[in-house]
């Protein structure tokens, strides 16, 4: 029973991620003021990070111009709803070797609402 809970929570994340409607854009702006000391939304202005413009969706470590970890190159990371929440959860433990020192958002609202202000912002 837990192991089909876990498949279909899994199935849930990896085809529609979070329920858009139950995020918000607005609220998501007031937590990226967390971000953006180190993230721009500009496409390549990079910062002591790299631009999150239009991150959701593609593929980790491909923006030209950012230095990025070792770890973060090799990882075959897609940035989408799911691997965002979790390395949002903590970089650190999603990701050993990450250069990201943030130690994460504890509310998943907050990751849901974060999330959804990237990808809003990228267009």
């Amino acid at each position: 029973m837990k192991t089909a809970f876990l498949l279909i929570a899994g199935l849930a994340l990896a085809l529609g991620g979070t329920n858009a409607s139950a995020a918000d854009v607005e609220a998501g702006k007031k937590v990226f003021k967390k971000c953006k000391a180190c993230h721009s939304l500009k496409p390549g202005k990079k910062k002591v990070g790299p631009s999150l413009h239009d991150v959701v969706g593609n593929k980790a470590g491909q923006f030209k111009g950012y230095k990025y970890s070792k770890a973060l190159k090799k990882a075959d990371i897609t940035w989408d709803y799911a691997s965002l929440d979790a390395y949002l959860t903590k970089p650190r433990k999603f990701l050993k070797g990450t250069k990201m020192s943030f130690v994460g958002l504890k509310k998943k609202k907050d990751r849901d609402n974060v999330i959804a202000y990237i990808k809003a912002n990228s267009k």
